[in-house]
Order: C-alpha cells, then structure tokens, then sequence
C-alpha cells in the first residue's frame, strides 16, 4: 500500500484521491497544549494567544507519531518542516529506521522541505503527480531533492514575537516590526533558516517588493501555492498581481493550520513558487 504523509506544517489536513495522513505538531503555554490537526480551531488558539502573557511553545511529533501514521504501508513518501527550524525531519527519520527493521520489505522516502507551509504542498503534489504518472519508488525519491532545490519561500509578517520567543530570529529585529505599519519580507535560505529580505511599509509595498523578489530569483510563471493566516484578502491581492505579471498560471491559498499560524502570527502570508535557484 502507498502512502503519503506530512507533518502539520505542511496546512493540509486532507487530500482527496490518495491514501493521506498529515502528523500534527503541538502548541503549548504553561496552561494549555494545542494539538495541530484537522479538529483544531486556529482562531481561537489565535485569540487565546494574543491574550496569554506568558512563553509559548511548539513541540515536533514524537517517533511513535510517525510509526502510527507508516503502519500499514509498504511505500511511504514524507514530506517534514525544515530541519533548519525542527527537530520533525529526525524524528521522521528515526521513525523511518525503525518501521524499516520492523518491516524490511517496506521502502520510505523522507524528504527535508528546508521550507515550510507551501513549500511542503508543492513537494507534496510533485510525489503525488509522479507517482500517478507511474513513476517508481526509486525514480521518485531519487528526483525530489532536486525539484524541492528548485522552489522559493517568502513570507510576509507583522509580527515576529513567537519567532523570537522561540530563538527562531534575532529578537533585536522583532522588535522592529510592527511598529508604524511596518512588515517584513523574508525568505528560506538554502539551509532552510530564515533570512530577512525586506522592510516594506503597509500591505501596498509588500505586493510590490514580493513580485520584485520573485522576478530577482528567477520566477517565470510555474506553480506557487500561498497560505495566510486570516488574511483572504492579502493573499488575493498577491494572487491577482502575480497573474498580471506572469499571466495564466497554476496559483492557489490555503488558510494556515495551527504550525504556520503560530509562528506567522494574525495576518502573515507565507509564498512558496517553483522556480531556479
């Protein structure tokens, strides 16, 4: 049996058409622990959020997680979080190890996205379409790093307080964002770590430095898959500038589950476009 299987970043919940499991991270305060899946209301987390005082925290899946999710399958494809950022991808590939010397017939494909949220959907669907082109277990693990190694990530925020609270950026540079409407625009090295592209003032200017930076890296019109944590309206106005720049092109948003809404925090937006490196 296939299967594919993501970790909660990944914002899918489900996939119709395909044998599909997402694992879920979670998010916890000294009072309350969320658990990332498809029960989990990420409005009121949001709310309860904004309104504790005290440190917030994210935890990866334990190795028991992934095992429960591969059980039962004999080609398995994973798609993590960046291990720049999470422990998940070791985890996922502790589990791996293991469900192999437990079942030595089976073959797993994990894949470390260096990204998060749509990077993983694009890396995602790729597996998916090769798989359903007839592609083999070994023609499509040996040619995902490769497709991963040609996508980009932005990501547009006006807060970075759960990044900093969680040594995940510099807690000099958070403390300069949102403050007179200012937003920053970052991107995913090829690490995958986070690196600060821009400073942009107001939504108006981040459309316009994020189809700037797209142009710079080499974007020419292929798949980009947007998700926005309860901002509809930002992730359709980049929508709409990117089709008038490139035209007709395969583009899609995805409301953020409880990972990228964490981190994102209330209004961010989060790119991730194939194109070169």
């Amino acid at each position: 049996m296939v299967k594919f299987v993501v970790d909660s970043a990944c914002d899918l919940k489900e996939y119709p058409g395909i044998n599909f499991e997402a694992v879920p991270l979670t998010l916890s305060t000294s009072e309350r622990t969320f658990t990332d899946d498809k029960s989990l209301n990420v409005h009121d987390m949001l709310e309860y959020l904004y309104s504790h005082k005290g440190r917030s925290f994210t935890a990866c899946p334990s190795t028991q997680a992934w095992l429960d999710a591969f059980e039962g399958a004999d080609e398995i494809y994973v798609v993590t979080i960046t291990s720049g950022l999470s422990g998940t991808y070791n985890s996922a590939c502790v589990a791996k190890e293991q469900y192999i010397s437990e079942h030595p017939d089976a073959k797993i494909c994990v894949v470390d996205s260096l990204s998060t949220g749509p990077g993983e959907v694009l890396i995602l669907e790729k597996m998916v379409e090769m798989k359903n082109a007839g592609k083999s277990f070994e023609e499509i693990s040996g040619s995902v790093e490769k497709y991963r190694d040609s996508l980009r990530l932005h990501f547009g925020l006006k807060s970075l307080h759960n990044l900093a609270q969680n040594g995940r950026v510099n807690k000099l540079i958070a403390s300069a964002i949102g403050i007179m409407n200012i937003r920053i625009l970052g991107t995913a090295s090829k690490e995958g770590t986070i690196e600060q592209v821009a400073r942009c003032r107001g939504e108006r200017k981040l459309i316009d430095t994020i189809l700037e930076e797209i142009k710079k890296i080499g974007y020419k019109g292929g798949k980009v898959r947007i998700c926005h944590v309860e901002n509809a309206e930002l992730a359709s106005a980049i929508i709409e500038g990117i089709k008038r720049e490139f035209g007709k092109i395969d583009i899609k948003s995805i409301l953020a589950g409880g990972l990228c809404s964490f981190y994102a925090e209330r209004g961010g937006i989060i790119i991730g476009c194939e194109c070169a490196r």
